[in-house]
C-alpha cells in the first residue's frame, strides 16, 4: 500500500523500533505526525534533542538529573542516606516515589541480569553499587527488583555478593504485596505502598 511512499515507509520503520508502541498504533502515530503542522513537528523534534542533550545520570544513584551531577533525591538533605533502595530502572523509582512512604535514597541498576539477552553483571550498575556500599555507613539495603525471573535472579546475585556484610546492615526484599510476574511501573499506589512498608528480610 505504501510502496510509492518511501519516506513514509522510513518513518514507519523508525516507529517500529520504539519499545512499548503496539504495532497497531504505529500507523496512527505516523499519521498523527503527517497531519500535524510543521511547527508542531519541529517543536516535538527539538524537545527530543533537548532531552538527549540535557538529561543525564546522577553520579551516585544513576537516577535522571538535569543540569546537576546529583539528582534531586541525592541532594535532598531530608532523605535518609543510610537506606538504599535498589531498583531496575528510573520508572520503578518514580513508581515508589509516587506511592509515598519511603524517605531513603536509591540505586538504579539500569536493567536486570538476562543471559538470554546478553545482559551480564558488567552491563548493569552493580559494581558501582558494591563500591558505594563499601564507602558508606548504611543501615538497610532494599532489593526492589521486579518479581520476574530476571528480577529475582538479579536480587539473588546482589545478595550473594553482600551476604557477608549482613552484620553491618539489613538486606531486605519487597513484601509479597507485589504480584509475581508484575512490574512496579503498572501497579497501583496502595500495592506499592504496602510492599515497601511491609518489606521482609531476604
Amino acid at each position: 500500500m505504501f510502496e510509492q511512499l518511501p519516506t513514509f515507509q522510513k518513518l514507519l520503520r523508525q516507529l517500529q523500533q520504539l519499545p512499548y508502541l503496539a504495532s497497531k498504533n504505529i500507523y496512527k502515530v505516523a499519521f498523527y505526525f503527517l497531519n500535524s503542522d510543521r511547527k508542531k513537528v519541529e517543536q516535538f523534534c527539538q524537545v527530543l534533542l533537548d532531552v538527549k542533550d540535557r538529561i543525564g545520570r546522577c553520579h551516585h544513584c544513576f537516577n535522571l538529573t538535569e543540569g546537576e551531577s546529583l539528582c534531586s533525591i541525592c541532594r535532598d538533605e531530608k532523605r535518609n542516606k543510610k537506606i538504599i533502595c535498589v531498583v531496575e530502572n528510573w520508572y520503578d523509582l518514580f513508581a515508589i516515589e509516587k506511592a509515598g512512604g519511603y524517605d531513603g535514597v536509591y540505586h538504579v541498576l539500569g536493567g536486570v541480569l538476562s543471559p538470554l539477552e546478553g545482559i551480564g553483571e558488567n552491563d548493569l550498575n552493580l559494581y558501582s553499587l558494591f563500591k558505594r556500599i563499601s564507602n558508606l555507613d548504611i543501615e538497610e539495603l532494599i532489593l526492589a527488583t521486579n518479581a520476574t525471573p530476571e528480577g529475582e535472579a538479579t536480587a539473588s546475585f546482589i545478595y550473594s555478593k553482600l551476604e557477608h556484610l549482613r552484620d553491618r546492615f539489613k538486606i531486605t526484599r519487597l513484601a509479597s504485596g507485589v504480584p509475581i510476574g508484575s512490574s512496579l511501573e503498572y501497579m497501583d499506589k496502595v500495592t506499592i505502598y504496602k510492599a515497601i512498608s511491609g518489606r521482609q528480610p531476604f
